[in-house]
């Protein structure tokens, strides 16, 4: 988890990540921001994050985040 707030702050310092529940549904991220997000998880996490996986859901909050990147790395 810690690494990904890392990723997050390098974006958006000012968000508090612990209690933001709504990057993408509060507009925090754009999809410029979700698309510079997606590259620094795969390439860090080894992981592919595929279309499917693209929704605000997975995208809302560190630990939505933290979900999806939890559940490719054990695919």
């Amino acid at each position: 988890m810690d690494r990904i707030i890392e990723i997050l702050k390098g974006i958006h310092p000012e968000v508090d990540y612990e209690k933001e529940t709504g990057l993408i549904d509060k507009r925090i991220f754009d999809s410029f921001d979700v698309v510079t997000v997606v590259g620094e998880l795969m390439d860090e996490f080894d992981i592919e994050i595929t279309a499917e996986h693209m929704i605000p859901e997975n995208f809302n909050s560190a630990d939505a985040i933290y979900n999806l990147v939890s559940s490719l790395e054990e695919e």
